[in-house]
């Protein structure tokens, strides 16, 4: 059996959280924004102008920065029994928006303002703890019931920030095609949709063609045409393919990569990005293919290589990262049963094909 989950609502385009009052309204008329400080200080005026033209009776938190139970109980205490919950930031902001929503039964609306993954379409949330450190993933109910993303906005963001979400998107092709090979299991605990495995081919096409034009409109800092379905690709049609088609060894990996300095402290689209790599060799691709998806990474600026990564490995840490990869539920979605051995095995191979190009 398929479980395909995905928001009730999306809207994108420049401008978008000028409409955020009308579109809050389709859904109730109170609700609780959980602001990002840097996007409330930018945006907050707005936000509210256009929740009160809408007759949304919106109030502001400001979001502290870690998603923590502590924050979460904080937030909740100042939030009471909200109908809506609404948050607009990074990837944590929005995460303790779901953790405010989840702990009171609330309807949750993320406000994406940078596109560095695809969390935003997503029922999973990650809590942490006061050190940074990942403590748990929990799950909604329900995905989100609107995401709204202003592309404005996102054109404005940090460049690297962007290029991460190409990097989280560009391999859902190859876990999704590898999870439902296999007969694995999705983000709802069903089977995998072929749904979404079409949906992560489209979108690993879309970004071969459009990724680098979309980061022209990124260094100009105003949205484009290229921008607008890149950001669709790595916001809207990854989401939906990783929750409802599955996942496989590049997620895995991250276990590997986010237990050992300092690859830990590189953005999880550089991770999933490098990981690509890896288990497309174990995948057994043509080595013409892996190298062209490595001539696409040098070309928007997405590590090929852990040396690229972060630094050069030695055996230790190779042996370390395959080990911890090994220990991720996803790891069986794969066609075959893999071994450490093999994991590092292609590691080297990557290290070996591609450290020399870093810069």
């Amino acid at each position: 059996m398929i479980v395909f989950g995905s928001p009730s609502r999306y809207v994108q385009g420049p401008g978008a959280l000028r409409q955020l009052g009308t579109e809050l309204a389709r859904i109730a008329d109170t609700a609780i924004l959980v602001l990002d400080p840097l996007i409330q200080d930018k945006h907050g005026e707005s936000i509210d102008a256009s929740c009160r033209a809408a007759g949304v009776a919106a109030r502001q938190l400001r979001f502290s920065g870690e998603c923590t139970p502590a924050e979460v109980e904080r937030l909740a205490a100042e939030a009471g029994e909200p109908a809506v919950v609404a948050a607009a930031g990074g990837g944590k902001c929005i995460d303790a928006g779901k953790a405010l929503a989840n702990r009171n039964g609330a309807i949750v609306v993320t406000i994406p303002t940078i596109a560095s993954t695809d969390a935003p379409t997503s029922h999973n949330y990650v809590m942490y703890d006061e050190n940074h450190r990942m403590i748990a993933v929990e799950k909604l109910k329900n995905n989100p019931a609107l995401v709204v993303v202003d592309t404005a906005v996102i054109a404005q963001a940090p460049k690297k920030l962007f290029v991460a979400g190409i990097g989280d998107a560009i391999g859902k092709i190859y876990e999704t095609e590898a999870c439902y090979a296999a007969g694995g299991i999705n983000v709802f605990g069903a089977g995998s949709s072929f749904s979404a495995v079409e949906l992560g081919r489209a979108c690993h096409r879309l970004l071969l063609a459009e990724a680098v034009a979309a980061l022209t409109a990124i260094d100009a800092g105003v949205p484009s045409a290229a921008l607008e379905r890149v950001v669709e690709a790595t916001v809207l049609m990854s989401g939906l393919a990783f929750e409802s088609g599955g996942l496989s060894i590049s997620h895995s990996m991250t276990r590997g990569l986010t237990a050992l300095k300092p690859y830990a402290d590189a953005l999880h689209g550089f991770q999933v990005a490098y990981a690509n790599l890896v288990q497309i060799r174990l995948e057994g691709r043509p080595e013409a293919e892996i190298r062209a998806l490595a001539t696409f990474y040098g070309d928007v600026g997405l590590p090929r290589s852990l040396t690229e990564l972060a630094s050069p490995p030695d055996a230790d840490a190779m042996e370390h990262i395959a080990q911890r990869t090994m220990t991720a539920p996803h790891i069986r979605h794969f066609p075959r049963d893999l071994t450490a051995a093999e994991i590092r095995e292609a590691m080297q191979w990557v290290e070996a094909a591609f450290a020399e190009q870093a810069t």
